[in-house]
């Protein structure tokens, strides 16, 4: 193909959108495009074209893409992970100290204020009194990029950092950092419970009345990640006995309004000029480096698969879906292509039916695999 064409569903950083090459065309019909750059546009009501091949995410949650809908019709869907991590980072740890100072209910309380100001305040301030978080100890759930950033920055700020990470702790981490087991070992000893997990069936209502009765009676917790990671009621009901100091998050919800203890922002973590930019330049390199090259690196529906293009040679780009073993179909991949193939790649999505493979093959190759399970393929080169 001489030229593909983007879309875009939400406004996208011109930063990322000028990182578009010669190869690669803007356009409205969304119908037409190879390629989609989007925010937070909900597309699960979609019908995708067959012109479709990738959907970037310039962002790092994916709740708003239809995942297996996508995978099935061999749209890979890429997101950003990381590149907004700073700005949540310097968010939450905003929150906390907001949430250790009263700041929010003292601003609030000065601007209802009349007459002399001055003594008022004077009056008034030792209401709003609250503690430093210097010496304090937080807990971070998940030290990803965004969890890490803020064990460094906590640490930074004279704090003792505890964690836990079912997986394995960010590179970024340079915090020295006492690990726990568990969720539940780790909250008692914790002044500030901070939480950064994606949302999955194991992690959904895991901040419970169960959890929350084994954190120190006072403790402010932080929810920058996602909304049903808490069950509701039982965090209104750890506030409203005093069990739970305050609830700082950036996901304001309807049953939060008017709620005391709770300072909810609208969604604004990622809500910097600079953050914007950042997952607008992954989306579209992730888009570019699939669509024009054939590589997948940082997708949520399919496999991580590259391969350096060498002269003399083409890709032929496989999306399948497959109820066998990997192996099965990489066997008939090799043995079709035979002297003809020159290097190859390829991977299943762990624990599911969808892989994609690339084969480069010498460019006077003209035979094209396909068989039952493949659900797209393509030559480039």
């Amino acid at each position: 193909m001489d030229k593909y064409y983007i879309g875009t569903l939400n406004n996208i950083s011109q930063v990322g959108l000028s990182r578009l090459t010669d190869k690669f065309e803007l356009t409205e019909d969304i119908d037409k495009a190879n390629g989609i750059v989007v925010r937070s546009f909900k597309m699960h009501d979609m019908d995708f074209s067959d012109n479709l091949l990738a959907i970037g995410r310039a962002g790092a949650g994916v709740n708003n893409i239809p995942l297996d809908k996508c995978a099935d019709q061999g749209i890979v869907v890429f997101n950003a992970p990381g590149a907004n991590s700073n700005a949540v980072k310097e968010l939450a740890i905003a929150g906390m100290i907001m949430g250790a100072r009263n700041m929010y209910e003292g601003i609030a309380w000065g601007q209802s204020l009349e007459g002399d100001v001055a003594a008022e305040v004077e009056k008034g301030k030792k209401a709003f009194a609250g503690s430093e978080i210097m010496g304090k100890t937080v807990g971070v759930i998940g030290l990803g990029a965004i969890g890490a950033k803020i064990a460094n920055a906590a640490e930074a700020l004279g704090m003792s950092v505890v964690g836990y990470e079912a997986f394995k702790p960010h590179p970024c981490l340079t915090a020295d950092v006492k690990l726990y087991d568990s969720v539940e070992e780790m909250v008692p000893v914790c002044d500030f419970i901070t939480i950064h997990v994606p949302s999955l069936p194991s992690t959904k209502g895991m901040v419970n009345k169960d959890l929350i009765a084994k954190m120190k009676d006072g403790v402010i917790f932080m929810n920058y990640a996602r909304p049903d990671l808490i069950v509701v009621d039982d965090v209104i009901e750890a506030l409203e006995s005093g069990k739970m100091r305050k609830y700082m998050t950036d996901l304001l919800e309807p049953e939060y309004i008017g709620k005391k203890g709770i300072v909810a922002t609208p969604h604004l973590g990622a809500s910097t000029e600079e953050a914007e930019e950042n997952c607008a330049v992954m989306a579209v390199d992730e888009l570019m480096d699939y669509i024009g090259c054939g590589n997948i690196v940082n997708s949520v529906n399919f496999p991580r698969v590259t391969l350096e293009c060498k002269e003399g040679t083409k890709k032929h780009c496989i999306v399948f879906k497959c109820e066998k073993a990997i192996e099965d179909v990489e066997a008939k991949v090799r043995e079709f292509y035979g002297d003809c193939l020159v290097d190859f790649a390829g991977a299943k999505v762990r624990n599911g039916e969808h892989g994609y493979f690339i084969a480069q093959v010498k460019a006077d190759c003209d035979k094209v695999f396909s068989c039952g399970c493949v659900i797209k393929s393509r030559v480039l080169g």
